[in-house]
């Protein structure tokens, strides 16, 4: 599916040395000199800085290790969906799920669901939640993937080009570190926040975040206010490892295990539902119709 030296590219970078990198796939330094030599003959770039310390990767090279990681985990999920197509059935509904995006919230809905329409199945699809997948999941589904539960409003639907149905209203909270200050406690005023820094998604992501920021920035200046551009692991990862606070809903207590969500004393919250394709199928349709009268 992809060139296999773009795979030892990533473990020679992650292993910071060619002997390493040959120890832990048990071939020969020489052959994986090889490999990274003949990479870098083929695309015509230098990827490594080689020095006696070791290895460090280029401008280039950062660049190539990231949308590498970015191909090898798309053609990995591609494969996953081309088998789960072999299986395909015109009852079943497609779930996608990822940590910012779990099924959790929607498997409670399911006993319900299966009332109104019992012929259904369904099929969980995990997929990493990076900015590419999500514009090629949203824009797509229907696809690989019939419906994702997870956060919205309307600016977020027309940018993925996608439909969404509204199954609860969600509070907004904040994820701190189980070693941070405020993780002794079970609930938040805006005052506890005084003094952080409180990672919010940029303005315009959703305007159900921009009212939060706007009121912290006119009555709670003592807020510090941090944006971040994208919900997925490396956010979740930095509040730990900063101690900083992070707007979260309480369906992601469970993306990172060194963290806590507490509900907050304020009125802000945000829509959670189903995403799904602006011409769903009959069976999606039926399933929705199913979720709606499920939530009633």
């Amino acid at each position: 599916m992809y060139n296999p030296q773009l795979e030892m590219f990533l473990h020679v970078a992650d292993a910071g040395s060619f002997n390493k990198a040959a120890e832990e796939s048990y071939i020969t330094p020489t052959a994986v000199i090889k490999q990274i030599n003949l990479l870098e003959a083929d695309l015509g770039i230098k990827l490594f800085e080689r020095t006696h310390r070791g290895l460090t990767l280029t401008k280039a090279g950062k660049s190539l290790y990231q949308d590498t990681k970015y191909i090898i985990q798309y053609c990995r999920d591609s494969v996953t969906r081309a088998k789960n197509a072999m299986q395909e059935d015109a009852n079943i509904i497609r779930i996608g799920t990822s940590p910012m995006t779990p099924a959790q919230l929607l498997m409670q809905l399911w006993p319900k669901i299966q009332m109104y329409c019992p012929d259904i199945k369904f099929q969980i699809i995990p997929f990493e939640n990076t900015p590419e997948n999500a514009r090629e999941i949203l824009g797509n589904l229907g696809k690989n993937i019939d419906v994702i539960g997870g956060i919205f409003d309307e600016t977020m639907l027309n940018l993925r080009n996608c439909a969404g149905m509204e199954l609860s209203n969600e509070p907004f909270c904040c994820a701190v570190s189980i070693h941070h200050r405020l993780a002794a406690k079970e609930r938040l005023t805006v005052e506890d926040l005084y003094g952080e820094n409180l990672l919010l998604m940029h303005r315009d992501w959703s305007h159900y975040v921009d009212k939060l920021r706007d009121e912290l920035w006119k009555n709670h200046p003592e807020v510090h206010i941090v944006d971040f551009e994208f919900y997925n692991m490396d956010v979740f990862n930095r509040c730990e490892n900063s101690n900083d606070v992070l707007l979260a809903i309480s369906g992601w207590a469970n993306v990172h295990p060194l963290l806590k969500v507490i509900p907050v004393e304020w009125d802000f919250s945000i829509p959670y539902g189903l995403l799904y394709s602006p011409k769903p199928s009959e069976t999606v349709t039926k399933f929705l119709k199913a979720a709606e009268q499920a939530v009633q």
